[in-house]
């Protein structure tokens, strides 16, 4: 079988591939490239998934790109094939199917593996994580040839929460389990989680904080019911398991490339091997605010890395200045953005704001005179300029008191910043 040769090869094809591909050709319209994925199917929008499970939207809807995408902009797909081995003195990649694909650079946009925990029961019919659109489409089809009333989601991250809300809209009873006191704990604070886990109860769906899952029972080849680390029993005769993922950075390692948590990436998105770069929930790059390097599996920062490893493969050279974490998740109508970091712990001063019918909550952490974080939990009009003075560094102590208030706008902003970064230089405001 004969090797196909590629300038550009991507390994993997979600968000972070897709952002290098579109960067790249900005900078090389010529160049043969190439994307393998394991999945078979086209870019989709991973986010959407547990609307797609609920039926509030089509696949169709869940493409991220249209469908001439690939033909467009000169690609060839290999999807369906997924890479099992890499050869960086070789220059090339092994399919599953046998077959060689050799690449002048390369990107591991791989992504991540849901974590499984070592419970019994896992392998029983009706146990699924809900990570990709396979996920989605497996849990469909159980639904509709099993008998399920009551579901259980194991962990109460924005994966677990977004699928027990899917469940919840297809008419189950959805009981979300989460080891620590509270949900969403990674991105809000006590009192976002307690207005998010109103909201999620008022659904009609149960939330049971510290306590764990010790077991799967099952009957007959299926799941029947979660033995908690309590001795309780709950009946579920599906459980979907959503308590993170691990880059899957297993590829780089067996090649001898630089791994941590995940695959260790310098500014410009390069790994250890000088033609071979990483991006996305694969990738270990550096958080701006912590200082260290560190897996931030979030869409926004997988699409900045992505751009900024196409424009380096190709030739360009582009810093990447971090990654700021943001997770923005509409949990049963309401919508929640958290920025940064957000534990007061890691700040010199809070300022707070709740409105008098407790519908809007907002939280933004300071240190040095700048904001290292914040919340917003209801109205979330404001978050995105105060993500802009996040990622800015921008001394904010001259007009602190205006980040909580609802009259915060541009012109509440230092004139130079206004100029120069919201309104772009030459722009009097």
């Amino acid at each position: 079988m004969a090797t196909e040769r590629y300038d550009y090869v991507m390994v993997g094809n979600s968000t972070a591939a897709i952002a290098a591909i579109e960067s790249l050709r900005r900078h090389d319209a010529e160049g043969t490239t190439a994307v393998i994925s394991g999945e078979p199917y086209p870019a989709y929008c991973t986010p959407l998934i547990s609307y797609l499970l609920a039926g509030k939207v089509t696949e169709k809807q869940i493409n991220y790109r249209p469908a001439d995408f690939y033909a467009r902009l000169r690609v060839a797909p290999r999807l369906g094939h997924a890479v099992v081995q890499l050869r960086p003195v070789e220059k090339e990649v092994m399919l599953d199917d046998g077959s060689f694909v050799a690449y002048g650079r390369l990107l591991l946009a791989c992504g991540g593996t849901p974590v499984v925990p070592n419970l019994p029961g896992t392998h029983l019919r009706g146990v699924f994580t809900f990570t990709r659109y396979a996920d989605a489409c497996k849990i469909r089809g159980y639904l509709n040839e099993a008998q399920v009333r009551e579901a259980t989601v194991i962990g109460g991250g924005m994966i677990g929460v977004k699928a027990a809300e899917a469940l919840a809209d297809l008419g189950l009873r959805a009981t979300i389990v989460e080891l620590q006191d509270r949900i969403l704990a990674q991105a809000l604070d006590e009192q976002g989680s307690a207005m998010a886990r109103r909201a999620l109860e008022k659904a009609g769906i149960r939330v049971l904080t510290s306590r764990g899952a010790s077991a799967l029972e099952g009957q007959e080849g299926r799941v029947k019911a979660v033995r908690l680390d309590t001795g309780a029993l709950l009946p579920a005769q599906m459980v979907i398991i959503a308590i993170g993922v691990v880059p899957n950075a297993g590829l780089a390692s067996a090649a001898g490339i630089a791994v941590n948590r995940g695959v260790l990436v310098d500014d410009h998105m390069r790994t250890s091997d000088p033609d071979i770069f990483a991006a996305g929930d694969v990738a270990e790059g550096y958080d701006a605010l912590l200082g260290e390097t560190r897996p931030v599996a979030i869409w926004p920062s997988a699409y900045l890395q992505g751009q900024v490893a196409g424009a380096n493969m190709a030739g360009a050279e582009v810093a990447y200045d971090g990654s700021v974490a943001m997770n923005s998740i509409q949990i049963c109508g309401l919508p929640t953005i958290s920025v940064g970091l957000t534990a007061p712990a890691a700040a010199e001063e809070v300022l707070e704001y709740q409105s008098p019918d407790g519908q809007n909550y907002r939280r933004i952490f300071l240190r040095d005179g700048r904001i290292i974080g914040a919340i917003f939990v209801g109205e979330i009009d404001r978050a995105g300029i105060i993500t802009g003075l996040i990622r800015d560094r921008i001394n904010v102590s001259e007009f602190k008191e205006k980040l909580i208030g609802r009259e915060l706008g541009l012109l509440a902003l230092p004139k130079e910043y206004r100029r120069h970064k919201v309104m772009g230089p030459g722009i009097e405001v």
